[in-house]
């Protein structure tokens, strides 16, 4: 007999789904599975941020974000042209476009990031990592182009961290609880994770211990056999996350990937397609314009595997 009193998700998000990314490779979003294999509600997977400034074409730094409190200290972007085409202080979202609309346009891989300007002694650990690669940021341009970086979306889950699965709480970028919106702003996640982190704990230690219960019996233990994560996604599924949805999505695109291999990449593609608007990190090139009646509302994966909308309080 058992008694355990919760479990708790901190597995981080999937922005290593997509081709390019600031993340290690193993954050594909197995937690997420895990729990939803389980019966828990999943949320928000279509809101994906991308940030702007990754490095690129760098051996042993490709993906090594450039932070972007370096760009408000003065650091600019440049084409290929060496022109200015952004102002580098607006949104990531809105800077993310900006360059990956360029380098389209040009067929060039990268923009350069000049940040000759800026004190190295206020980034040390940005100029030693960049100088340990063999670039100089005090004497040449750095490449960059956008990257995935953080998921909004993640295990649907309540002001305690708590899941819709009685017993299961998800804290951190594994989690959704509707605190970042549609596009989370910089260093709300570290924050995030302590107090949420601190909220689960003191929820579980208030709840009544649970009652013993049995050990699960082998056709259960097959069933959670069966239903754990599946292996990292392939180049495939990957370079199609990043095709058909990216910094930008349209009907097409998100329809391929219903056949994806990899179950999230499927899950994403269902919410990218329900959420028939532009919001935050979520730019349908159909659906241009915001809607204000899904103001507050949540694309939520049911514990059967269905898409349906729901509102928060």
């Amino acid at each position: 007999m058992i008694a355990a009193r919760a479990v708790v998700i901190a597995t981080g998000g999937a922005a290593a789904l997509w081709t390019r990314t600031t993340n290690p490779p193993g954050s594909q979003g197995a937690g997420l599975l895990l729990a939803h294999a389980a019966g828990a509600q999943l949320a928000d997977l279509e809101l994906l941020q991308f940030h702007p400034t990754a490095v690129i074409g760098v051996r042993g730094r490709e993906g090594f974000l450039v932070t972007e409190a370096i760009r408000g200290e003065g650091a600019t972007l440049h084409d290929a042209a060496g022109e200015r085409f952004v102002d580098e202080l607006l949104p990531r979202d809105e800077v993310a476009r900006a360059i990956q609309a360029r380098l389209e346009a040009s067929g060039q891989r990268s923009v350069g990031l000049d940040m000759r300007s800026i004190d190295p002694a206020r980034f040390p650990n940005v100029v030693a990592s960049l100088r340990e690669a063999g670039l100089d940021p005090m004497k040449e341009l750095i490449p960059v182009a956008p990257a995935a970086h953080y998921m909004m979306g993640g295990i649907a889950a309540d002001l305690h961290a708590q899941s819709t699965l009685p017993g299961l709480y998800a804290v951190g970028e594994s989690s959704c609880t509707g605190l970042h919106g549609a596009n989370r702003l910089a260093s709300n996640s570290l924050s995030e994770c302590f107090v949420f982190a601190r909220r689960a704990i003191d929820h579980v230690l208030a709840a009544p211990a649970p009652r013993a219960r049995p050990l699960a019996s082998e056709r259960e233990l097959a069933r959670l056999r069966a239903s754990t994560p599946p292996p990292p996604a392939d180049r495939a599924t990957r370079d199609a996350l990043w095709r058909n949805a990216g910094i930008e999505r349209a009907r097409a695109g998100l329809e391929g990937l219903l056949g994806a291999s990899h179950p999230l990449a499927r899950l994403i593609a269902r919410c990218a397609l329900a959420r028939t608007e532009s919001r935050g990190a979520h730019l349908r090139r159909d659906y241009p314009s915001r809607d204000p009646a899904l103001d507050h509302r949540h694309v939520v994966v049911t514990a059967a595997g269905e898409t349906e909308w729901q509102t928060w309080s």
